[in-house]
C-alpha cells in the first residue's frame, strides 16, 4: 500500500513502523472473512481493512472524529486477521499505533473517560480487584441477573508448594486471575512439582500492563513493565529457566516486552530477555515427560475453548488441545473455534452488546458436542463464559491438577 504520512509522525518510532505495516498490506481482503466485528456488523470500517484505512487516514493528515474512535474501539484485537494475512500484516501494532493517536486527538465524553480510568484504577491491582469482587458478592442478592451472572463464584485458596527442587521457573502471579481464580497457578504449581520443577512467585512483580496498554495509556503500562523486569531480573540471574504463564492474554502482552520496550536504553536488552524466556504452561508441558502425572481422562468430553490470545496472539494453535488428548480427553467438536468469545480483557465492559452477542454465538459453537466441561486458557475468557454457560467453565490446568490429586488419593 502505498502511504503520504505526514513528517511529525514519519519522524517518531511509532510511525515509522506504522509506515512499514501499511505497506505490508495489499488490501486483500482475506481478513475480512475472520474477523468477528465484520460479520456481525457488515460494516467495512468494522474490520481490519477498513479499520487499516483509517489509521492511514490520520497518519497522513486527516482529523479523527469520535466515529473514528468508535470503529477502532469496536476491535477486540483477537487478532484472527492476522492468523489469516497472507501478508504477515501486523495489525495488532497498528492498531495500537492508530489508538494512541486517536486518543490524543479526540475528547471522550467524561462518562468514557471515567469508566476508562476506573478500569486502569481497579483490574490491575488484585488488592482492590478482590475488594471490588467481595462488594459484588455481598450485594449479589440484590443484583438484576444479568449482572448477579457475571460475578465469579468464590474459589477457595489451596496450598502452594515451596520451591524444593534444583529446576525453578518463575510464574505471573496476574491480576484479575489472583483474585478471582488463585488456584489456577497452584494448581500448575503442584503439576510442575511433580515434573521436579519449582515454581517461584515473585511478590515484587504484578500486572503485566496489558490493561494499560489497550487503553493508550502506554507510559503506565511501560511503568508496569519496568516493574516487572527489575522483580525478576535476580530470578533470572540465578538461573530461573522460563517464566511461566497460565493466563494467555498475560503471556502474549509479555512476549511482547521487547519488543515494546526496544527503545529504552535502560531496559531493552533485559525486555528482550524477559520476552524470551516466557512461556504459556502449554508450551513447558509439551516438553515434559508427563507419564509421572499419573493423569487419565478417561474420555471425558471436554470442549476447549482457545483464546485469541493463544492461538493468534502467541501463535501456538492446538497445543492444550493436543495435550488434552495425549491424556486421554475425549475434545468434542468447536465450530468456527478461531473466533473470540468477546471477553477480549476489558472489552466485554466497554462494548457489552458486541461481547455478548459473541459470547452467545461461542457457547452455542462450544456446546453443540455436549460436552461435561468448557476448559479454557485465560482468565478472561473464563470468566466470560462462566457467565452465561450452563454447564462448567475452567481452566485446563485446574482440570489435569483434580485429575492428579485423585489419582494420588487412590
Amino acid at each position: 500500500m502505498e502511504t503520504s504520512i505526514v513528517k511529525t509522525y514519519l519522524e517518531t518510532p511509532e510511525g515509522q513502523e506504522a509506515e512499514k505495516i501499511l505497506r505490508a498490506c495489499v488490501h486483500c481482503g482475506f481478513c475480512t472473512a475472520t474477523c468477528p466485528t465484520y460479520q456481525i456488523l457488515g460494516d467495512e470500517l468494522d474490520g481490519p481493512r477498513g479499520r487499516i484505512y483509517l489509521i492511514k487516514q490520520v497518519l497522513e493528515g486527516k482529523t479523527p472524529t469520535h466515529r473514528t474512535q468508535q470503529h477502532l474501539d469496536r476491535c477486540l484485537t483477537c487478532r484472527s486477521c492476522e492468523t489469516t494475512c497472507p501478508s504477515g500484516v501486523q495489525y495488532s501494532r497498528l492498531a495500537d499505533i492508530g489508538r494512541e493517536i486517536v486518543e490524543g486527538k479526540v475528547r471522550r465524553p467524561l462518562t468514557e473517560r471515567l469508566k476508562r480510568f476506573g478500569l486502569r484504577k481497579l483490574l490491575p491491582y488484585p488488592r482492590r480487584f478482590a475488594f471490588l469482587l467481595t462488594l459484588g458478592r455481598a450485594a449479589r442478592p440484590f443484583m438484576p441477573d444479568h449482572l448477579r451472572r457475571k460475578l465469579p463464584s468464590i474459589q477457595s485458596r489451596t496450598t502452594r508448594l515451596e520451591a524444593v527442587h534444583k529446576r525453578r521457573m518463575l510464574v505471573l502471579e496476574g491480576c484479575a486471575q489472583q483474585a478471582a481464580t488463585p488456584n489456577t497457578n497452584a494448581a500448575t504449581a503442584r503439576l510442575l512439582h511433580r515434573l521436579g520443577i519449582s515454581l517461584i512467585s515473585e511478590p515484587q512483580s504484578g500486572c503485566c500492563g496489558a490493561v494499560s496498554h489497550h487503553l493508550s495509556a502506554q507510559n503506565e503500562s511501560r511503568q508496569a513493565m519496568r516493574r516487572n523486569i527489575d522483580a525478576w531480573w535476580p530470578h533470572i540471574e540465578a538461573g530461573a529457566e522460563a517464566i511461566v504463564i497460565t493466563a494467555s492474554g498475560c503471556g502474549a502482552m509479555v512476549k511482547e516486552y521487547g519488543h515494546l520496550m526496544r527503545h529504552d536504553p535502560a531496559y531493552a536488552d533485559k525486555a528482550a530477555t524477559v520476552s524470551s524466556l516466557t512461556r504459556d504452561i502449554a508450551e513447558i508441558l509439551t516438553q515434559e515427560d508427563l507419564t509421572s502425572l499419573s493423569i487419565q481422562g478417561g474420555g471425558k468430553p471436554i470442549a476447549f475453548h482457545s483464546p485469541c490470545t493463544l492461538q493468534h496472539g502467541q501463535k501456538l494453535p492446538g497445543i492444550v488441545e493436543s495435550i488434552l488428548q495425549r491424556l486421554d480427553y475425549k475434545l468434542t467438536p468447536v465450530a468456527d473455534n478461531h473466533l473470540c468469545c468477546g471477553s477480549a480483557g476489558t472489552y466485554s465492559l466497554l462494548q457489552s452488546e458486541l461481547s455478548q452477542q459473541l459470547l452467545t454465538q461461542k457457547l452455542s459453537s462450544l456446546t453443540e458436542g455436549q460436552p461435561d466441561l468448557i476448559a479454557t486458557a485465560n482468565i478472561g475468557c473464563q470468566l466470560h463464559l462462566a457467565s452465561q454457560s450452563e454447564i462448567p467453565v475452567q481452566h485446563w490446568i485446574e482440570l489435569l491438577d483434580e485429575a492428579m490429586q485423585k489419582d494420588y488419593r487412590e
